[in-house]
């Protein structure tokens, strides 16, 4: 008697093996287009925060924020009354910058009030109503895709980065900073006007990344990427 043996023929497991290339190969495209798409919302974050303040700044002459007759013009603005980024020397109203941290909930601050500033001039969306508590103002500031705050500050967040203003934007995964440093600027975290590192033990300074050999970078991180204007 002959014995059978079953099995796959050489033509099925091309089959099976072509299928399973299809299969991963839509994965990582899928992912790809995720990636991008979210690195695209954080450079139109980036884009969109410049352009209402150059708008409100050509409407009224002064910068969001540190505008001192911010309730003269926008009638229940609030004017701001502290100045100070950390260990950074305090500034002052109408000094052509905004002071206070890009990321302070300090509700008197420039930084926070600039918010409401632009969103009464109808340049930026969301509650127009001043906020009365860090908890509050927390919840008012305006977050990115990946739900980190984004904010403005007057003073440089990197060792010499250079500019008057910097917008800045937190919770962004090292993946999608790098992406977003090579279309904006040149693919280095630590240098140019694109620049990422993670928060320091007193939340105001950044301490910048590194990539390559030794380098500190980790695309799975959570970064504060920062852009000068």
């Amino acid at each position: 008697m002959r014995s059978q043996q079953s099995g796959f023929t050489l033509v099925e497991i091309a089959i099976v093996l072509v299928i399973i290339g299809l299969l991963l190969g839509g994965v990582l495209k899928g992912q790809e287009l995720i990636n991008s798409a979210k690195s695209k919302a954080v450079i139109s974050d980036f884009r969109n925060t410049a352009t209402m303040i150059a708008a409100y700044q050509d409407r009224f002459r002064t910068l969001p924020g540190d505008d001192r007759a911010a309730n003269t013009h926008l009638a229940t603005a609030v004017v701001a009354t502290t100045f100070a980024c950390g260990a950074a020397p305090a500034g002052a109203i109408s000094n052509g910058g905004i002071d206070g941290c890009w990321n302070s909930t300090t509700v008197t601050d420039e930084s926070v009030l600039m918010w409401q500033h632009l969103r009464l001039a109808n340049l930026a969306s969301g509650d127009t109503t001043a906020p009365t508590a860090a908890l509050v103002a927390a919840d008012w500031l305006p977050r990115n895709s990946e739900g980190g705050q984004v904010g403005v500050q007057g003073i440089a967040p990197f060792t010499g980065m250079t500019g008057r203003m910097f917008v800045c934007q937190g919770n962004v995964s090292g993946r999608i900073a790098l992406q977003v440093d090579s279309t904006m600027d040149d693919g280095l975290p630590n240098q140019g006007s694109i620049r990422f590192g993670v928060l320091g033990a007193a939340g105001v300074a950044i301490v910048p990344v590194t990539v390559g050999v030794g380098g500190t970078f980790d695309e799975n991180t959570l970064y504060v990427v920062c852009a000068s204007f």
